[in-house]
């Protein structure tokens, strides 16, 4: 007779090992970019509040580039439109990734973190529209308290020193995956401006060239790197927000894994440009987007001002609520079980640490009022100052549990085999436990061997170190 199918599914469970591989690496490379973009974002906040601050704007607003072209752009505008694209073409590579070889790719796997992302978006656009309807501001910039911020999540965590078990990790990093993919389709959708239909048939002709000759197996940056460049520059002058170039070349690698390879294109050209996006591309957009004059008026405007305070409510509160009650929802209408080892204040926690929206926040901010240069440095004090607040909540929240979490990461990683699999993942290898077995047995010998001898020396009180 068939087992009985269990009716209830674990969510939060543990993760397969590849997988956990997987998001181990990746974050790993996060989190060194988080601090870089922490170091970056205090850097430019320093820069443009000190007698220096003259010298920050001249830097920011220096144009260079081939005006011909339509690209004599300040440096500010290059690392929004320029540096960006290489973040969301790993974030395209990330998608996709997920898509066909993550969480994901499974319907029922993938239903609660997409669900408690949408939320976790939904509800700070709805918290950021009611206090400028009620407060009679600008509803513009609805879209800015609605992403996540990876990079500087993990910052945060590698900052407070705590570690969270690795299911809660993929958690967080599915949310800011499909956080970015709807983010990405705001700005296309809702920012675009003016289409020039050449250039974008032109971008579009070069898209088909580039999937083309990913299909053909040719290789060779000095292909690709020219071809996304003019793909780039393209797309920037349809008027459709150059980012869309990076996302769309993303979303073009194969990466599922062919007979015979250890890791796919896509994987392998992530592994490649993950560094340079985390170390170089979105350090580089937070020094130039970050370096806001903040004073006590200016913060204390912040919370008056109804478009600044919908931001600072909608990462703060909109998106902890969004997160946590869409996956509370999610759970119980699927009949998912929360983990054994974890409890719903570390989903609340997590979702508390996701109200850090930093990067995409900022350029969003800079989109949503690019026409009030003073309203869009408001904002973006905003988003600093509601990021701020969600990862010192975030803090208090995860230390209470931090005991407990380093218990569990410590489960994860012990190898007391020494054959590079942790322990925990071979509990099912008859291998594995002949193997503790031999290495207790000669633990037993060793002890037994002291034990003879201290008994053999005639004194009591010796004991052998």
């Amino acid at each position: 007779m068939a087992a009985p199918t269990p009716s209830h599914r674990k969510f939060l469970g543990r993760l397969s090992l590849p997988e956990r591989t997987f998001v181990a690496n990746a974050l790993r490379t996060e989190t060194v970019g988080g601090v870089l973009l922490l170091i970056a974002a205090v850097a430019a906040l320093i820069w443009a509040n000190t007698p220096l601050k003259e010298s920050y704007a001249s830097v920011r607003d220096f144009h260079l580039g081939p005006g011909s072209l339509g690209l004599d752009l300040s440096l500010q505008h290059w690392a929004a439109d320029g540096l960006l694209a290489v973040f969301f073409f790993v974030a395209g590579i990330e998608l996709k990734r997920e898509l066909v070889a993550g969480d994901l790719r499974d319907p029922k796997a993938a239903a609660l973190p997409v669900i408690a992302a949408i939320c976790g978006m939904a509800v700070p656009a709805l918290v950021y529209t009611l206090v400028n309807t009620v407060g009679g501001g600008s509803t513009d910039g609805w879209a800015v308290p609605t992403a996540t911020d990876i990079a500087f999540a993990l910052a945060v965590l590698a900052v407070i020193g705590t570690s969270l078990p690795s299911a809660l990790r993929a958690f967080l990093l599915t949310l800011a995956v499909v956080d970015d993919l709807f983010a990405i389709m705001i700005i296309a959708i809702f920012f675009t401006s003016d289409l020039n239909f050449a250039a974008l048939g032109g971008a579009v002709i070069g898209l088909a060239v580039f999937w083309l000759l990913l299909r053909k197996g040719v290789r060779g940056w000095y292909v690709y790197v020219p071809l996304a460049l003019v793909i780039w520059g393209l797309m920037y002058n349809s008027g459709v927000h150059a980012t869309i170039a990076g996302v769309a070349m993303g979303l073009m690698l194969r990466c599922h894994r062919e007979e015979g390879e250890q890791h796919s294109p896509g994987e392998h050209i992530e592994h490649l440009v993950r560094p340079v996006s985390a170390g170089l591309a979105v350090p580089l957009f937070a020094l130039f987007s970050a370096g806001v004059a903040v004073s006590g008026g200016a913060l204390g405007d912040v919370f008056t001002r109804p478009e600044t305070l919908g931001v600072v409510l909608g990462l703060v509160l909109g998106k902890t609520v969004g997160i946590f009650g869409g996956t509370w929802l999610a759970a119980r209408f699927t009949r998912a079980e929360l983990n054994d080892d974890l409890a719903w204040p570390d989903v609340f926690a997590v979702a508390s640490l996701a109200g850090i929206g930093f990067t995409v926040s900022l350029l969003i901010g800079e989109l949503a009022f690019s026409d009030d240069p003073a309203l869009t440095d408001e904002v973006k004090a905003a988003v600093l100052v509601g990021s701020l607040i969600a990862a010192v909540i975030a803090t208090v929240l995860l230390k209470l549990r931090n005991r407990k979490y380093r218990a569990m990461c410590d489960d994860e990683e012990r190898d007391e085999d020494l054959d590079g699999i942790p322990d925990i993942y071979e509990q099912d290898n008859p291998d594995y436990h002949l193997r503790m077995a031999e290495i207790y047995e000669k633990k037993a010998a060793e002890h037994r061997k002291r034990a003879e001898m201290t008994a053999g020396s005639g004194d009591p009180d010796h004991r052998p170190a």
